[in-house]
């Protein structure tokens, strides 16, 4: 069987990665691809890489153009996802790349997002406990943000497993530039960037920091607390987290890389590296896969883990595909792949 897709936002760079995920898939027919101020152009304009849709002409995003389709995803800005997806066929599949449907406490979303949260669904991170139960058939799906899903799949083994203080965990997570999206800001520049590294919304001001927390404590019946920096490198995708916790007793390094090898070991995406190997975005980037690597700090008594992927495939559109699958009951891994490209 073979599903009709539409996309809106087509022209971004989550959008740009769905399409170019989508061409791949066996089980799909692209329909009707949309955009906002590029609607009229064609999508080779805007994605050169993307041939075999080049002639395509983008559409105006509305319910009337996503309208017939079986799956429509929705790469688009926070806040339009909620009025558009309400207008949508219920038995659509609708799976939202964006925030409005991530987080589940009013109270957080008040105080990250303002205004009144517009509701919660299906969250799109099989890896975490029961939702692939939950993915599964799925009409409306949420797909988790490019750091919450580093954040969350590099910590999680030990926080199941009670290995760590949840009350104080650490997040440096470093981003390229694309997670920024599409639309020209000077900041974002060349001459910004190039040639240096900048923190950003420092001192737990990022939106993604109560979606970690929120993930986390589903795993555990303590507190969870997060101290989340995000970091912004002169390359252009991937995302490299480190992520630390304190130590609830005594173990060693190898007893925690059991725990993770036991944890991630039926997981298709998800690869813990060789002992002494460490997590590199460019081994990731194209890919839908996550790398990562873990040890113990011994002299600060906390746990280290370290993990990379690509923020545009397996961080977004990647993530939506696997989701997408799960949802229509294919094999999870259909259109993705976990070979990355080099150099």
């Amino acid at each position: 069987m073979t599903f009709t897709v539409a996309v809106a936002g087509a022209s971004g760079y989550a959008g740009g990665e769905l399409l170019r995920l989508l061409l791949a898939h066996p089980d799909v027919e692209i329909g009707t691809l949309t955009a906002a101020t590029h609607a009229g152009r064609t999508v080779g304009s805007q994605h050169p890489h993307l041939l075999p849709l080049a002639d395509r002409v983008l559409a105006e995003t509305s319910a009337a153009t996503l309208a017939g389709h079986d799956v429509v995803f929705l790469a688009l800005p926070h806040g339009a996802s909620a009025t558009l997806s309400a207008e949508l066929n219920p038995a659509t599949l609708v799976i939202d790349c964006g925030a409005d449907f991530r987080l589940t406490d009013d109270e957080a979303w008040t105080n990250f997002y303002g205004g009144a949260r517009p509701g919660a669904w299906p969250y799109g991170l099989p890896e975490l406990p029961g939702q692939r139960d939950a993915l599964s058939h799925a009409n409306r799906v949420a797909v988790p943000g490019c750091y919450p899903t580093v954040a969350t799949l590099a910590l999680a083994p030990a926080v199941q497993a009670q290995l760590v203080d949840t009350s104080a965990v650490v997040v440096v997570a470093v981003s390229g530039t694309s997670g920024a999206g599409k639309t020209p800001q000077p900041h974002l520049a060349a001459s910004e960037v190039v040639g240096g590294v900048t923190a950003y919304a420092v001192g737990g001001t990022h939106r993604h920091t109560p979606e970690i927390e929120q993930n986390l404590a589903q795993l555990t019946n303590k507190p969870v607390t997060v101290s989340f920096t995000p970091m912004l490198a002169p390359m252009p995708r991937g995302i490299l987290a480190t992520v630390s916790a304190p130590l609830t007793r005594s173990v060693s390094a190898p007893a925690v890389r059991d725990v993770y090898a036991d944890a991630y070991e039926k997981e298709p995406f998800v690869h813990l590296l060789p002992t002494g190997t460490w997590p590199a975005t460019k081994a990731t980037l194209g890919s839908n896969a996550v790398h990562l690597q873990v040890t113990v700090d011994d002299r600060a008594h906390r746990l280290v883990a370290v993990a990379a992927l690509d923020n545009l495939t397996k961080g977004t559109a990647g993530g939506a595909v696997q989701c997408m699958n799960l949802a229509l009951g294919l094999d999870e891994q259909a259109g993705l792949t976990s070979v990355g490209t080099a150099p």
